[in-house]
């Protein structure tokens, strides 16, 4: 992707079912599952480097005996901080206690090796990147079952009214923040359901210890997340461990954040992407399963693993985005799902070169639209196939053995043409000296265009449009083509993001700037002011009453006359050749991703109420100079 988003979290949770020793025997460590948990935030950090933590529970431990611990980091590589720090209080730990070489004495004496984990890795949406905004979240209490652990992949779009909520049960959070609101939601229900064992033990008699294997017990945690989910509106992956051995990971209703699972005898293991459990535990594509929209894969203490309804389910919209870009192209679906964006968009490219494949060269924006480049070229070479199949057939009389080999020698032309050099520190305050360094952010190869040539490079989406402009066109026009087309494997994003993708300003949206640059241009901009009057309207209606009307700035456009003016807004006036802008259709998007069909960044049909509000509130904030965010 040439404009840089922040996005997806991602979470990995593990619960080791067998006692440590088995580990040890079996694979030579009782470190086993921090090995594990290494791997499977180190081949997430794809998902979030702005800041990673960990935390696991020893189960069955002495009263006076540590039993959580909890480490985070917002270092520049969090990853590596956080288990260079583990690996080094364990290795001391050794070192002064040789006599620690059992498993039950490591995990009595050293801390993080216990039965079960949580990771999480971020990108900072808001912008934030102190360590307090760092996952797992930690609400401490002395009774063992009260402790709560969170975190996450999501966002709330209605965080006030969360808050809110909370208040009138008598809280007083600390932080008006969606992971703290979320995290007292839970713990508030949590607390319910423990006094109410509770109670119903000492009624019976039981003394207070007794009482507390009760709990163990009879804890339902889906009732916990199904109290304190009720008015949730967001996409949400969640994850949470409580203090005596309990773990959930719980998925939003219409399925918009990613989660997989995987369960056998040893292990139970929860992470955002399905080729980690693949690789890390080496099992099989089929053997790791999504979780399901609305539902909890729940582990209790005595090792049990289910599947519980806590929010019935709406129409899938799982985002699209995780496909065209986020997620790791390592997966098999996601990987032929990527090519076939690129074979789909062939026939656009095609008329845009006038079918001219002889003098075009083909090359991809590194690294993210490679896939969608390989799916391009094939498309493009099963097109000459076919216009030599023909060519042979109209000829084959005359035909000698040289014109065919000729012709058989004919290949579509690729090369690597951009690339992208080390980030470059923007040091410079002036506006001009800053973007001269932005415009060196991606070489080129040199000798490879001539000036006969078209030049296709296909990028995996356009946000914003700056890199593309100050940098990647200008670069590409010093090799002189003809023409460069520009190719976006996903459709133009025209409205802003609300689920946890860092695109929350309708302004910094080049498919909002061209339109309303063509409504100026056609005396048609009085659109806008009306669309401004309707939002201002409904500003206090409730959610489920709540219109998109920012999809009228963009009505009297077709996808073309879109995709023209941004080319426009982009091309700076000292590029010779000529550029052209290509973008996917929403219905071949579908058809490439069938699994995941959440559009709202492309189309504005948004999968919860809270969406509307909030492409709502982005446009009062755009027409009214407020630089803020929407939600």
């Amino acid at each position: 992707m040439s404009d840089a988003i922040k996005h997806e979290c991602g979470i990995a949770l593990l619960r080791l079912l067998k006692p440590l020793d088995y580990y040890k025997e079996k694979y030579g460590s009782a470190f086993y599952g921090i090995e594990k948990m290494y791997l499977l935030m180190e081949k997430q950090h794809n998902r979030g480097q702005d800041g990673a933590g960990l935390a696991s529970i020893k189960l069955d431990v002495d009263p006076g005996q540590r039993y959580i611990s909890r480490i985070r980091s917002n270092d520049p590589q969090p990853i590596q901080d956080i288990f260079a720090q583990v690996n080094g209080r364990i290795n001391e730990e050794l070192q002064l206690h040789p006599e620690y070489n059992t498993a039950q004495l490591q995990k009595e004496h050293i801390p993080y090796i216990g039965e079960l984990f949580l990771g999480h890795v971020r990108y900072g949406t808001f912008g934030k990147n102190s360590i307090e905004s760092v996952h797992p979240f930690l609400r401490q209490n002395n009774w063992m079952h009260r402790n709560l652990i969170v975190a996450g992949n999501f966002n709330m779009t209605n965080v006030k009214e969360l808050f809110q909520s909370l208040v009138e049960l008598g809280q007083h959070p600390k932080e008006m923040a969606d992971t703290v609101t979320v995290m007292e939601k839970i713990g508030h229900f949590l607390d319910e359901e423990v006094t109410e064992i509770y109670h119903q033990c000492k009624e019976k008699g039981l003394s207070k210890r007794d009482a507390s294997q009760v709990i163990v017990e009879q804890l339902d945690v889906a009732k916990i997340l199904r109290k304190a989910s009720k008015n949730w509106d967001g996409g949400y992956a969640m994850a949470g461990l409580l203090g005596h051995g309990d773990a959930f990971v719980f998925r939003d209703p219409a399925g918009i954040r990613p989660a997989y699972y995987y369960a056998d005898d040893e292990i139970a293991v929860v992470a955002s992407e399905r080729p980690v459990i693949q690789t890390v535990f080496n099992v099989p594509f089929e053997k790791v399963k999504e979780l399901d929209p609305g539902k909890a894969i729940i582990v209790k203490k005595n090792g049990s693993v289910s599947l519980e309804e806590i929010i019935p389910a709406t129409e899938k919209k799982a985002c699209s985005f995780e496909r065209i870009y986020f997620s790791r192209g390592s997966d098999a679906e996601i990987y032929q799902e990527r090519k076939e964006l690129g074979k789909l968009i062939l026939p656009k490219v095609l008329e845009s070169i006038d079918n001219d494949t002889d003098n075009t060269v083909f090359s991809f924006i590194p690294n993210t639209a490679e896939t969608s480049f390989y799916g391009m070229v094939e498309a493009a070479q099963d097109f000459l196939n076919q216009r030599k199949n023909q060519y042979i057939l109209d000829n084959r009389k005359t035909l000698t053995k040289e014109k065919l080999e000729e012709i058989l020698s004919v290949k579509i032309r690729t090369e690597k043409i951009a690339i992208k050099d080390a980030k470059l520190r923007t040091f410079i305050t002036e506006d001009s000296s800053r973007d001269g360094l932005v415009a060196h952010v991606y070489d080129v190869t040199y000798g490879v265009i001539k000036p006969t040539d078209n030049l296709v490079i296909i990028d995996d989406s356009i946000v914003r449009g700056t890199t593309l402009k100050k940098s990647i066109i200008k670069m590409m026009d010093r090799l002189s083509p003809k023409k460069i087309v520009v190719v976006s494997s996903a459709p133009q994003i025209r409205y802003p993001d609300c689920y946890g993708i860092d695109m929350a300003k309708l302004e910094g949206l080049i498919a909002f700037q061209a339109a309303l640059a063509l409504l100026k241009e056609r005396n048609l901009y009085h659109i806008v002011d009306e669309v401004y009057e309707k939002s201002k309207k409904q500003e206090l209606f409730p959610d489920t009453e709540v219109v998109n009307y920012v999809k009228e700035i963009y009505a009297p456009f077709t996808n073309e006359e879109l995709s023209d003016k941004i080319a426009e807004m982009l091309t700076s006036k000292s590029v010779k050749a000529q550029v052209k802008i290509i973008f996917q259709n929403v219905e071949n998007l579908h058809k490439a991703c069938p699994k995941n069909l959440g559009d709202w960044y492309f189309t504005g049909n948004y999968p919860t109420f809270g969406g509307n509000r909030v492409v709502n509130r982005a446009f009062l904030n755009f027409y009214e100079g407020n630089d803020a965010r929407a939600y």
